[in-house]
């Protein structure tokens, strides 16, 4: 089979670097499954991208599609074709309904039995014919989170289209997309790359490319781009602060990476770091430069997409840009110094938190009653005035210039205000440790006041949320009422909090005048948040469930539970008193009428008995064990229980046809069951 290499280049204006870093791994995926199903074979596909291309190169294409061939099974052979061999009624109707001739029936072994099949073939196409309808395919498939229509033919994609190239070989694979028809044109680097050139062949497309200043490849551009860096921070004696998410955003920014370092006054050092590098990072996408102790230094790195001839230009014009920024962060940071934090509490109550909910001065004053019961619940009482004072400040930072400028810097910079007002050091570290975790992964706080203060407010939340309708439907979640419920049990876990979410919700619930009704939806979300989370951890669908049934309302003991269960799943005993379990509930279902309690002068067998002994010698160490949460022990426990249950289904007939003794062991299953019920319903982790 011959085969050629084949490329396809979308040229574009410049593309979002978060979209390139998406497109270029999904346009990989849709022309694997698009080649695929047209019946194309090819070595591999590989995609590359830079802000103005977005390229798919196909090794080893071949030339021609497979044939199609489809086989459908028809009436049985004895019953298509009689002694002779001549086709009956129902060979003829089934060749004409599948068009086929009858002579072109096939005898296939189908489970032992041989039937009529009619196979059509068809004949595989030119790639050159199906390729256009393929690639056309591709570019719409490729739907960005923002789109653009920029000619009349209403094509959208994420900039304007400029070009297409399309080559199979040295062969041009023409057709026509908007207005664009693809040809063998590319274009070079926007400043030092040539306008448009031909490409002869798929071959000398990565060298012209880089002969024009693009690297088309995004690991041989990060490759570069890192070297780069790498020697400038030897120049400073320094280390950047290369963190991923940007390095992947200023790989997609560039075509052709030129590193270069900066400098700013030192003076701007003795502002909260946290200033200098959301300046630095999120406004101006360079890297801050750290010393060997992790102190940042007065240095910046920044990549360029332009090799200028004068690089000191390019320095001094960043340098320009960034002094600007830094002063007038400066200037916020002076002037909200002038008004300790507690003075801007007040005017809260001008900002509006929700229009149905009132003022963020409103939710703070929920926010901290709420709190002050939680270190209540928790036993936090000497801690209760350092969260009720970092649950009055806690938004007060929102109101700060800085904070208007680049809100990024919520509670970091309440942090900071703090301690220069003189709050108690706990205090300020909690206004900025309430917002952990931010995300999944993020930091946990490191301190229980931030803790308790974060847990409340989410927990606030989730309750106005719910109130006023805004509870998450499918995947629309407005107010991240998911992000909250998962940040309270991720805090709960991460300090080890032993806490009733249902006492929680409920006080809570109260401060917002809630009804029974929308209490209850608030704790069923709860519950199925838990839920998902600690199937995300790990653990099995019906294990949780158990966990659930047995102590929902406390994240620390649900987490607590499931693990220790997790451990003995596996076990002989285990599995042995979850096949009991089973048994028991079956028996029972089928059961008219059960005494409430066994009689023990109608034991026949000596199982009977000692299952009866063994269930009330334990049920009551069952109930201690589940009160104080001793998972371990009440495995311990368990275990002892686990013979007798299974010698006396070994050895005793339940279903007796004396109807008293019948009765009588159906009333000690009944016991048996209602200690079972103490540790939920074991039958349910059945496998």
């Amino acid at each position: 089979m011959i085969t050629k290499d084949f490329l396809f280049e979308i040229g574009t204006e410049e593309i979002p670097a978060r979209f390139v870093s998406w497109a270029v791994k999904e346009i990989e995926e849709i022309a694997k499954t698009e080649f695929s199903a047209a019946r194309l074979s090819f070595g591999c596909i590989q995609s590359f991208a830079t802000p103005r291309r977005l390229t798919i190169y196909v090794r080893d294409l071949s030339e021609r599609q497979e044939d199609f061939v489809e086989a459908f099974k028809g009436p049985a052979w004895e019953q298509a074709f009689d002694a002779y061999g001549n086709p009956t009624k129902a060979a003829k109707g089934f060749a004409k309904s599948k068009g086929v001739d009858v002579e072109e029936l096939e005898k296939r072994e189908v489970g032992g039995s041989y039937f009529a099949f009619a196979v059509r073939r068809t004949e595989g196409k030119d790639v050159r014919e199906i390729l256009p309808e393929i690639l056309e395919k591709i570019i719409k498939r490729l739907v960005f989170p923002k789109n653009m229509y920029w000619d009349s033919s209403m094509i959208r994609f994420a900039r304007p289209i400029r070009w297409i190239l399309s080559l199979y070989g040295e062969e041009v694979v023409s057709f026509k997309y908007g207005n664009i028809t693809s040809d063998r044109k590319t274009s070079g680097h926007r400043f030092m790359g040539a306008k448009t050139f031909d490409l002869e062949k798929v071959d000398d497309y990565f060298s012209k490319l880089y002969e024009n200043y693009v690297i088309v490849d995004p690991e041989k551009r990060k490759e570069k781009m890192m070297m780069g860096i790498a020697v400038l921070e030897k120049e400073i004696n320094g280390k950047a602060q290369l963190d991923k998410e940007l390095v992947e955003e200023n790989l997609y920014l560039v075509e052709y990476p030129v590193p270069f370092v900066g400098t700013f006054d030192e003076s701007f050092l003795e502002m909260p770091e946290e200033v200098l590098v959301t300046t630095m990072k999120h406004h101006q996408r360079y890297f801050p430069v750290r010393d060997s102790s992790g102190k940042l230094k007065p240095y910046f790195i920044g990549v360029s997409n332009n090799r200028a001839t004068n690089m000191a230009n390019v320095r001094e014009g960043n340098e320009r840009v960034l002094r600007a920024r830094l002063s007038d962060a400066a200037f916020f940071w002076k002037e909200d110094l002038k008004v300790p934090l507690k003075n801007r509490v007040e005017g809260l109550k001008n900002i509006v938190y929700q229009e149905k909910l009132g003022s963020m001065y409103d939710k703070t004053t929920k926010v901290k009653e709420l709190a002050s019961h939680v270190c209540t619940l928790l036993g936090l009482e000497e801690e209760k005035p350092l969260v009720e004072r970092a649950a009055y400040l806690s938004k007060a930072d929102l109101l700060t210039n800085m904070v208007y400028e680049f809100p990024e810097l919520r509670g970091i910079m309440g942090r900071e205000y703090a301690k220069k007002s003189g709050e108690h050091e706990r205090v300020a570290l909690a206004l900025y440790e309430q917002y952990l975790p931010g995300y999944v992964g993020d930091s946990l706080p490191t301190d229980v006041v931030g803790a308790v203060v974060g847990l409340a407010e989410r927990a606030d939340t989730i309750l106005g949320g719910f109130k006023v309708g805004l509870q998450p439907t499918g995947s629309q979640d407005p107010y991240g009422l998911r992000r909250a419920a998962r940040g309270i049990n991720e805090i709960i876990w991460g300090l080890g909090l032993d806490l009733d979410l249902i006492q929680v919700f409920s006080a809570g619930a109260g401060l917002h005048e809630m009804s029974d009704e929308q209490i209850a939806e608030v704790l069923d979300f709860i519950r199925q948040r838990l839920l998902f989370q600690l199937k995300e951890k790990g653990f099995g669908h019906e294990l949780v469930e158990l966990a659930l049934d047995v102590t929902w309302a406390n994240p620390l003991q649900a987490y607590r539970f499931t693990e220790t269960f997790s451990k003995v799943l596996k076990k002989d005993w285990f599995e042995g008193l979850v096949t009991s379990a089973v048994r028991v509930n079956n028996i029972l279902d089928k059961a008219d009428e059960v005494p409430e309690f066994p009689n023990e002068a109608l034991f026949v067998e000596a199982q009977e008995r000692e299952l009866y002994e063994g269930v009330n010698g334990i049920k009551d160490e069952v109930a201690r064990a589940v009160e104080h949460n001793d998972w371990e022990e009440l495995t311990k426990i368990l275990s002892r229980l686990e013979p007798f249950v299974s010698a006396f289904f070994d050895n005793v007939l339940v279903m007796a046809q004396d109807e008293a003794i019948r009765k009588n062991r159906l009333a000690l299953l009944k016991q048996t069951k209602s200690l079972f019920s103490t540790v939920g319903d074991l039958s349910r982790l059945k496998g």
